[in-house]
């Protein structure tokens, strides 16, 4: 498989697609390897109650933005991506522990 084109040298929308559709399964592979931390963390983590943490979603939220800002990105958005993504992974992470500890007790 070739690899695509980069925005800039793209002249059709078959290219932009193609483009689109690399960066999903890049973002996919680290997406894996992201709630792979968080299947860490399940296991790490001995109180449930520790699985979420207010402070430190905002501060990924906020290292997101400040990152997205230094590329010209608008950092808002990112913020409400990150929301998102952050959410998605205490909402496993605690699933993940839930089962770590069922499983131990069968």
């Amino acid at each position: 498989m070739t690899a695509a084109k980069s925005p800039d040298q793209c002249e059709t929308m078959t290219d932009v697609r193609a483009g689109v559709d690399e960066v999903d399964r890049a973002l996919v592979a680290l997406l894996v390897r992201r709630f792979g931390y968080m299947d860490a963390a399940a296991r790490i983590k001995t109180d449930r109650g520790t699985v979420r943490d207010e402070a430190r979603k905002a501060q990924v939220i906020d290292n997101v933005a400040r990152e997205a800002e230094a590329a010209g990105l608008e950092p808002e958005r990112l913020r409400a991506v990150w929301n998102e993504l952050v959410e998605q992974s205490i909402a496993y992470e605690a699933v993940r522990w839930d089962r770590l500890r069922v499983d131990r007790r069968s």
